[in-house]
């Protein structure tokens, strides 16, 4: 409910590398974000997760069919797959059988698509006060897979033709206590309230509103995304 949502030139631009737009496979589908996106593009999307709870939750419309199953098994024929993307969870993956699924599924020239999104950027001066909670405040409660978010992705292997990518951003205009629901999401979050029993958003939020203004007023806010886009040869 809180999480942003990916903006549509991403998913024109990735549907625009494909030769052909039969399927789609949303990998670690979570709520269905990326799988509805690219459910206008796409004949069928097949929507995958882990989590069977996840999989409860998720909705979209008719052409996308949500299943359990993991990254590294999930259950699709071979070579019948344009395009296969992964929205923020590449790195809980079993890479080397993560890759060796995606030589299966995909067909020949078909594309894989990893993306994410790291820390969001704050105007007006409080930046600064952002990435110190980020980093100091919380930073300790962050598992080691953060740091492939932190750095774009660029330090995973890529066995993949690589396609360079165009710079995309999330946008929101959000309130306050709006970003304050979206940071109580965080995980690191989470393991800051279970360990020493005490909540650090509310210093936060004391910290950002004088800067912020009235803090019912919507501002823009942006994330950056990062991307490893790839392409399967064909046998020569």
């Amino acid at each position: 409910e809180f999480r942003p949502t990916y903006p549509e030139a991403l998913f024109a631009w990735l549907v625009g590398l494909c030769t052909e737009h039969e399927a789609a496979w949303d990998c670690a589908t979570g709520s269905g974000q990326a799988a509805v996106g690219l459910s206008q593009h796409f004949t069928k999307i097949i929507a995958t997760d882990a989590s069977a709870e996840q999989v409860a939750h998720a909705s979209g419309p008719a052409n996308v069919e949500f299943r359990v199953a993991p990254a590294e098994a999930s259950g699709l024929e071979n070579h019948s797959i344009d395009l296969v993307t992964v929205a923020q969870a590449a790195h809980w993956f079993e890479l080397p059988r993560f890759y060796a699924e995606i030589e299966r599924v995909l067909k020949p020239g078909g594309v894989l698509a990893l993306w994410g999104y790291g820390r969001l950027c704050l105007p007006n001066g409080m930046d600064e006060i952002f990435q110190r909670f980020y980093s100091e405040t919380i930073g300790p409660y962050w598992p080691p897979e953060r740091k492939l978010i932190d750095d774009g992705y660029r330090s995973l292997a890529f066995p993949f033709a690589e396609i360079a990518a165009p710079a995309f951003f999330i946008e929101v205009e959000w309130n306050l206590p709006r970003l304050m629901d979206y940071l109580s999401t965080w995980s690191a979050l989470k393991r800051y309230r279970a360990d020493p029993g005490s909540d650090p958003l509310p210093a936060l939020m004391s910290e950002l509103q004088p800067l912020w203004g009235k803090p019912d007023d919507a501002l823009l806010l942006k994330w950056p995304l990062f991307l490893r886009v790839g392409r399967l040869q064909a046998p020569v």
